[in-house]
């Protein structure tokens, strides 16, 4: 219901509880679900084969880049997970949830946390893959984060111990973080930046020396850098890419049409002031390219764009696909989705509800009937490899992830309720790493299984891609 003003209602505005009326009503969470509950893990009994949820995950894909997808996903339990996010939500659907929804990222990994540059070249450190962002519990992400921990810690060698409190210190960062938001006046907590203050915040010291040379190196992979490497110019005077199979390749003329024709409609889903600044750009060519762990084998595209200094601009228009979250949550019980109008829309506003700093020139777009997003390519995106970490250097990147997560969930959640819920001990982090470690435990056994099936030619594989 609307408020009023002297008895005229205000459309569009909320009811919003006091703060401690708010955390009253998380407190009360408890006693429909107690925090120690998130520790529990058993895999349902209608769980799919692991070659069945990658085949079933391999549906619509391009067929002849399915082997390098699994290729990716065999060459450690981090990297199946990566490449496993609806069978983890599978599993998700039968754990407790408080019934608190959220904007999800959908795969908040550890890996899908880095820098990027915003309109003005400066770096922010956020979130930064949003291809199954959908609305859900706010447990889903959290336990996906602690998970990666444990799994990442593992194959850099970490002991036991340093892996389960990397995925605890996660879970704490992010109690911590709901707690000072819900006491922040509302527009602070909404612009609350992630930048370097936050690794103050989250207590991550450890790896400043570590973000140091990675934002070293974001600043410099841009658009330029990429043209320098991957075009040449043409006997004519245009500038073409340069093919280096199988990752970049040429496209037909058919679809290099499609794909730059497609590009009028995507400038309509950009803020209209930035319309001036897309019309100094021209066309130059297109290329087919290879992204990800998850997302290879759909169709993502590089567009070559150049101002009249022939200065690039490089723009990536990849296929959405629906959220593989979305028949999950139905089983869990969360009111099924209205129809999406476009997928690359939903991706974009997802991020955008996220983020405090987003790619200006964001938008979506079809091309020969399937939805697209469109994004700047390498806009000085630049990322820590937490499978590389130290086990001092992982404590503070689960710190880090967690507290940015917590940022992320609070523009569409209540703080205050979120906060009420995770209350002021350790009772959270403590299931939270629990979960962690027995999840980690289910997807080696996972990852043997698919190596199984590829030592058995049930699944191929290309691997070094």
């Amino acid at each position: 219901m609307a408020e009023s003003v002297r008895g005229y209602p205000v459309p569009g505005f909320g009811v919003w509880p006091p703060e401690r009326g708010a955390r009253r009503e998380g407190k009360l969470l408890r006693l429909k679900v107690p925090r120690a509950a998130h520790a529990e893990f058993e895999p349902p009994t209608d769980r799919p084969s692991v070659v069945a949820a990658v085949e079933a995950a391999n549906t619509g894909r391009l067929p002849e880049l399915v082997p390098i997808r699994v290729g990716r996903m065999a060459a450690s339990p981090f990297a199946f997970l990566r490449g496993s996010a609806g069978l983890m939500a599978c599993d998700l659907a039968a754990t407790p949830t408080t019934g608190l929804t959220t904007q999800l990222c959908g795969d908040a990994h550890a890996a899908n946390f880095g820098l990027y540059g915003d309109s003005r070249g400066r770096l922010a450190i956020d979130i930064n893959d949003f291809d199954e962002t959908v609305t859900g519990p706010w447990e889903w992400d959290l336990k996906r984060l602690a998970a990666s921990l444990v799994l990442a810690g593992r194959q850099a060698g970490a002991d036991e111990a340093s892996c389960r409190r990397a995925a605890a210190d996660a879970a704490a960062a992010y109690r911590r973080t709901v707690r000072l938001l819900a006491r922040m006046p509302a527009q602070d907590a909404w612009h609350a930046t992630p930048d370097g203050d936050l690794v103050a915040f989250a207590d991550a010291h450890e790896l400043t020396e570590v973000l140091r040379p990675v934002a070293a190196k974001a600043l410099h992979n841009t658009s330029a850098k990429f043209a320098a490497k991957s075009t040449v110019r043409t006997e004519d005077g245009r500038w073409r890419f340069t093919a280096s199979p199988p990752v970049l390749r040429e496209v037909t003329d058919g679809q290099a049409t499609a794909v730059a024709a497609a590009l009028a409609g995507y400038r309509d889903t950009v803020p209209e002031d930035l319309h001036p600044l897309l019309a100094r750009y021209h066309v130059q060519d297109v290329a087919f390219r290879v992204v990800g762990t998850g997302s290879v084998g759909t169709r993502s595209y590089v567009v070559l764009l150049l101002d009249r200094r022939d200065e690039p601009l490089v723009l990536q228009v990849k296929e959405a696909r629906p959220s593989v979250l979305l028949p999950h949550l139905a089983r869990a019980g969360y009111p099924l989705h209205a129809p999406v109008a476009h997928e690359g829309r939903r991706v974009v506003l997802g991020q955008q509800r996220m983020q405090v700093v987003s790619d200006p020139l964001m938008g979506w777009t079809t091309v020969d009937g399937l939805p697209y997003q469109v994004r700047q390519f390498r806009n000085r995106k630049g990322s820590v490899d937490p499978a590389a970490l130290l086990p001092g250097q992982l404590d503070d990147y689960g710190r880090l992830t967690g507290a940015l997560l917590a940022r992320a969930h609070t523009h569409t959640a209540d703080a205050a309720v979120l906060a009420g819920y995770c209350g002021r001990g350790e009772a959270l982090d403590e299931a939270v790493a629990a979960f962690a470690v027995a999840y980690a435990d289910r997807t080696e056994a996972d990852h043997a299984e698919l190596l199984a099936a590829i030592r058995s030619g049930r699944l191929a594989a290309e691997t070094g891609v």
